[in-house]
């Protein structure tokens, strides 16, 4: 999975009813195939994610 600076992330509930989460990309750690996300959600809270089946990346147009 390919993310950038600036594009967004929406991460999907993994049960029924789970509310999605949404932030931006702020910095890309590490390369290669797995590389790990520092996110600021929509609510300000930051983490380091590793981005798994249940995550769909945004590109900033």
């Amino acid at each position: 999975m390919q993310a950038s600076v600036g594009d967004r992330v929406v991460i999907h509930g993994r049960v029924v009813g789970a509310a999605e989460r949404a932030g931006e990309v702020i910095e890309v750690r590490g390369g290669g195939e797995s590389p790990l996300l520092v996110v600021r959600f929509d609510d300000g809270h930051e983490a380091i994610l590793s981005p798994g089946s249940d995550c769909e990346v945004r590109h900033a147009s």
